[in-house]
């Protein structure tokens, strides 16, 4: 196509991995990963107030400032420039192009808000970032908010912030609100919807009751949030977009309420049973949910703010609320239509005939939300883009083949639009949920409803079938993982070869499915399952699509060219793994680097270190690296990495050798971080088996450090809450009672779970306690792409769960079964039986093999469930080309295997007992700060409660709420501020490559020393969650100049010279200047009194979610500081 959508930058891809390769080295065959699909098709779109306006004066304008009044092109005006309005403008300009009219034709668009078109569909992601351009479809958005796709544009413009408001159609002029008429040939309304309201009394008159549409609500809403401190929140309404508000004001740290007028949730798309199970998953969140509900009144406190919701339900109390957002239905946005004299239904909506035109104007059209098509109005984004499409080929068809003489030339385009599929794939509050078809069984047509209800592990599935054996339709909800399998045996219509009760079960059970005429391996190659139900793209335009683009195909290109992935998105995953393929097909280079410093996916780079025998980063980065002199930085990304590969090959002390430096903060640590700052003690208890001086012991310790406790659901206890200089002394006592370090920081093999087997169970055949046992001491210590994890069952009733483990095994008379690469978590998965029988000798032949092998050819982070999907396009496959490895040593390794698994075992000690033994090593635990012996306890920094007689931190607000995305009040603030050197220690006492907190006050800073030689100084406070915790990050080098360090909570990572953030976000910390002045390191600060009024660990200690005691408003310190700062600056500058 000669037109171009705007690119945006393309996520990394990965498809290099292994696979039973032959002739190649194991760590250099490839493979493709799989990925989870889901689809969201709901749009819902309008046009919000005008704010700016793209070279257009808000009032008259010059006629030089307009489009020509007799434009030698012909021209199409599309009124709206919402998802769909904006789609009509591209398939116009690509359209007249491939029709010979590019120079021809022009296209000029209305857009009511102060930006152009963005992705409404994805409108709740916006809280991620707080950053419309994350959502943009028209490319980097300028200072005028129009969008890098028209800037130098000849054939299409955009009129930001000109609200069209009226269509001349005698004339053909759409007249603007800046007072412009634009001339058109043909007119496209695209107007899109207005949020419904219900007349309830004071839904319009007070503060604090919100819609839900635009960009425009969300900044208000959460701009509302803050001020008021708001803790209490009520959605109006419990459809699909209703559900999504109430998850962003939930997840803005409110306590929300859903209220539906209807018996249930989601009533076009799901039934009883349905409701039922997403309700549990709702409220299972914390959220409330009330159906029925008959809202009879906003109540308002005396400052005209909502306070209350009154009911007319009989016995329902008032609804405390402080805020409320109201989803309750769009109603179409016909008001230009009405004004333009062009045809409405009387209850709402432009007529619109099969061809888009409407039914009074033929050169005037309609799509999406205005358009009202055979008496239906669709809500969703797929059906609009599939009314563009065919509205612009006969708009182009008009052009091209204009009147003559008064007589319409032939169009020759036979497009209609006839209604669209309203099924959906959906993710709603985490919850899947997806229906095709009908939800309901008709039983005059004979229709027989096959239903799953699983309330423990909420997932609901109904299938309709009819009497002639196809599916009529189908609800699921909780487990929608095969929705694209039955989503296409509805569309083909076709009987179901075999009983439909196969398809019943969800995948997550792990039932085998056999009925369906094709299995999803067949359907994995079938060239027309569509891919992008927002776009109606299949595979097999996927495929052709790669092929034309050849060398230079990517997700950006694929995208512009078929638009596959720039509706909900949620397609994008499956888009990538084709696209991968076809580009390993065609033999091109599909990168998989590990990251911007080493050229080299992990598998290829650990086949390097295995075969050079590499003992440090330094000569890893020099032979391998961007930095042939091997001083290079790394990154949070290779640091770890490489410390693993190291750790994993030759089994070194992980902190000693300047190992550290690579260690992520957990390994750094030897315990896991947690909220506020401290962090995890967790000891092995090898198979769960525990003595009771043992138990005896911990119990002790954590009443003595005042330690919160828990039992895991991996049979060990988890001790939270300690201070890091604290964890020596624990592990010292905890060692002296015969614990171990049980891994829980590292990705390692965690645990060994078991059931008490033969030595207590009358149904046991083996002893399981035993052999667990032996296989914990065998692998602990052992360091893996990611974290291991086992289980031994001591019969076939499995109460260890040894089948969703990356190995476990079950006994059976004969010996164990042993199954493979299964695990839980977000995405579980069965293991595979890999043997069956095998004595426990054999057992840990296979598993010193195979655990190996998954550690050399392992992608990072990456667990043995995903690798071995890899392996091959099923599990048949997958399975033979592991026992080929395994079993037949058919790539001649498994000596080399046994022999490096042999090394592990040999070289295993203890970590923290080797900390707690080496003087030196203990020391970088002693001290908080390196300046002094002043401690802040984590309850300086984050509040505590009790609950149930132990304390524990308070929950953090959700991403956006008041303590969250912290901001000094001017990145200047201490620009006007008397400053001094400050001495704050020597510099050997400051580690090469790692950061090291100092205390100033009561503000804590941060101090960095790089492998380089530079130095820098910021806050220790990450803005993000304010964290004090900076300084454990990982500090690395991007783009090959700029130093940054890497949050150790969520990785949000800051430049170290000018604190602003690199990931994306707006975030910024602040810097200091810094100096080492005759082997003394010197910060220059303000007064400590100023300092602290911006950095003080009180003024910015985390008290409980909704509070507002210091993120969005500033503390009365902080808050007097920079107003004299902002004074004093006025004056200087006058």
């Amino acid at each position: 196509r000669s037109a171009v959508r705007p690119t945006q930058k393309a996520a990394h891809t990965t498809t290099n991995t292994m696979g039973g390769g032959g002739q190649k080295p194991v760590w250099r065959a490839t493979g493709v990963a799989w990925a989870a699909l889901y689809v969201s098709t709901v749009v819902s779109f309008s046009l919000a107030p005008p704010r700016v306006s793209r070279g257009v004066p808000r009032a008259a304008t010059s006629p030089a400032d307009e489009p020509s009044q007799t434009p030698k092109k012909k021209r199409v005006v599309v009124v709206g420039n919402g998802p769909v309005g904006q789609r009509v403008v591209e398939l116009c300009v690509e359209k007249a192009a491939a029709a010979g009219l590019e120079n021809d034709v022009e296209v000029v668009s209305f857009c009511e808000e102060r930006r152009a078109a963005y992705n409404r569909v994805q409108l709740t992601k916006w809280f991620e970032t707080r950053d419309a351009q994350s959502l943009s479809l028209v490319g980097e958005y300028g200072e005028d908010g129009a969008g890098s796709y028209y800037d130098g544009n000849a054939r299409a413009s955009v009129r930001v912030g000109d609200r069209a408001e009226s269509i001349d159609t005698e004339a053909k002029v759409v007249r603007g609100e800046s007072g412009a008429e634009i001339p058109y040939d043909v007119a496209v309304l695209a107007t899109g919807s207005y949020p419904f309201v219900p007349p309830i009394p004071g839904a319009k008159t007070l503060e604090g009751v919100f819609v839900y549409r635009t960009i425009d609500d969300l900044e208000k809403l959460t701009k509302y949030a803050e001020e008021r401190g708001a803790t209490r929140a009520a959605v109006i309404g419990g459809g699909l977009l209703g559900l999504e508000a109430a998850k962003a004001v939930h997840d803005l740290g409110l306590a929300t309420q859903i209220l539906e007028y209807a018996p249930i949730l989601l009533c076009r798309q799901i039934d009883r049973g349905g409701h039922d199970r997403l309700v549990g998953k709702i409220e299972a969140m914390g959220l409330e949910v009330k159906c029925d509900a008959r809202v009879a009144e906003f109540k308002g406190d005396d400052q005209g703010r909502v306070e209350s919701i009154a009911f007319s339900n009989d016995g329902w109390d008032d609804a405390p609320v402080d805020l409320v957002v109201i989803s309750a239905g769009i109603r179409p946005r016909d008001d230009v239509a009405k004004a333009s004299g062009i045809a409405t239904h009387e209850r709402g909506g432009v007529l619109v005939n099969d061809d888009l035109r409407t039914a009074s104007h033929s050169d005037v059209y309609a799509v999406g939300e205005v358009a009202l098509h055979r008496g239906t109005i669709y809500g969703l984004v797929a059906p609009g883009f599939q009314q563009a499409a065919v509205a612009t080929d006969h708009i182009v068809a008009a052009l091209a083949f204009p009147k003559k003489n008064g007589a319409e030339v032939p169009s020759e385009t036979n497009a209609v639009f006839e209604g669209a599929d309203l099924s959906t794939k959906l993710k709603l509050l985490g919850c899947d949920v997806a229906n095709f078809g009908v939800n309901n069984e008709n039983a005059d047509e004979g229709h027989r409803a096959l239903v799953w209800d699983d309330p423990v592990a909420g997932v609901y599935r109904k299938l309709v079938v009819t009497p002639e054996n196809t599916l009529a339709g189908g609800v699921l909800v909780g487990d929608a993982g095969d929705y694209a399998k039955l989503y296409a045996l509805f569309k083909a219509g076709a009987p179901i070869d075999g009983p439909v009760a196969a398809l019943l079960p969800p995948p997550s059970a792990g039932v085998a499915v056999n009925a369906a005429p094709s299995s999803t391996e067949d359907d994995a190659a079938d060239p027309s399952k569509q891919i992008c139900s927002c776009n109606d793209v299949s595979r097999g335009t996927l495929i052709k699509a790669c092929e034309k683009l050849g060398d230079k195909a990517s997700y950006a290109a694929l995208k512009t060219l078929t638009r596959a992935g720039s509706g909900c998105g949620g397609c994008e995953p499956d888009v990538k793994k084709i696209l991968n393929a076809e580009l390993a097909r065609m033999g091109a280079d599909v990168k998989n680097h590990i990251c911007e410093h080493f050229a080299y996916s992990r598998p290829e780079l650990m086949a390097l270190v295995a075969a050079k025998g590499y003992s440090s980063f330094e000569e890893v980065m020099k032979a391998h690296g961007d930095d042939p002199a091997g001083h290079a930085e790394g990154c949070e990304v290779c640091k770890p990495a490489v410390a693993s590969m190291l750790a994993t090959l030759n089994n070194g002390v992980v902190l000693a050798d300047g190992r550290d430096a690579l260690q992520d903060t957990n390994d750094r640590s030897l315990a896991n971080m947690q909220r506020g700052g401290s962090y995890s003690v967790v000891p092995r208890v090898p198979g769960g088996e525990i003595l009771p001086d043992a138990l005896i012991a911990m119990g002790q310790v954590a009443k003595d450090f005042g330690l919160y406790t828990k039992i895991t659901g991996a049979q060990r206890i988890d001790l939270f809450g300690a201070a890091k200089h604290e964890l020596p002394d624990i592990w010292e006592r905890l060692g002296d009672a015969g614990f171990e370090s049980g891994h829980a920081y590292g990705k390692a093999l965690r645990t060994v779970k078991s059931c008490v087997g033969s030595s207590w169970c009358r149904y046991g055949v083996q002893n399981s306690v035993d052999f667990a046992i032996t296989v914990e001491h065998r692998y602990k210590g052992l360091r893996a792409p990611h974290k291991l994890k086992s289980a031994v069952s001591g019969c076939v009733r499995e109460c260890a769960e040894a089948q969703c483990k990356d190995f476990g095994m079950i006994a059976t008379e004969s010996g164990y079964d042993l199954y493979l690469c299964g695990n839980g978590g977000a995405n579980p998965r069965h293991g595979v039986l890999f043997a069956s029988g095998i004595d426990e000798a054999t057992v840990l032949t296979y598993l010193d093999r195979f655990l190996m092998y998954y550690c050399l050819t392992g992608e990072r982070l990456e667990r043995t469930a995903r690798w071995f999907e890899r392996l091959g396009p099923n599990d048949e496959v997958r399975l033979r080309a592991l026992k080929d490895v395994i079993i037949d040593d058919k790539l001649g390794i498994n000596a080399e295997l046994e022999a490096r698994m042999q090394h592990v075992v040999d070289t295993y000690h203890d970590e923290w007992s080797v900390v707690v033994k080496d003087d030196k090593l203990r020391a970088r635990f002693a001290k908080q700060f390196v300046n002094t012996d002043t401690r802040q306890s984590a309850n300086d920094m984050i509040a505590f409660e009790d609950v149930r007689g132990q304390r524990r931190p308070v929950d953090w607000p959700a991403d956006g709420a008041p303590q969250t995305n912290w901001r000094a009040p001017d990145d200047a603030v201490f620009a006007r501020s008397q400053t001094s050197w400050v001495d704050v220690g020597p510099a050997a006492d400051f580690p090469v490559g790692l950061g090291t907190p100092v205390l100033y006050g009561e503000s804590q800073l941060a101090v960095f020393r790089t492998k380089a030689g530079e130095w820098f100084a910021t806050q220790n406070m990450c803005p993000h969650k304010q964290a004090f915790v900076l300084a454990q990050g990982v500090v690395g080098v991007t783009g090959g100049t700029t130093d940054k360090i890497a949050c150790p909570l969520h990785k949000k990572q800051f430049a170290l010279a000018d604190g602003k953030q690199l990931d994306g976000g707006d975030l910024r910390i602040l810097t200091f200047p810094i100096r080492v002045d005759s082997g003394r390191v010197e910060l220059e600060l303000p007064a400590r009194d100023e300092l602290d009024a911006v950095l003080g660990t009180s003024k910015l200690r985390v008290t409980c979610a909704g509070s507002s005691s210091s993120s969005g408003a500033a503390s009365p310190a902080l808050a007097s500081f920079a107003a004299r700062a902002r004074n004093e600056t006025a004056v200087y500058a006058r």
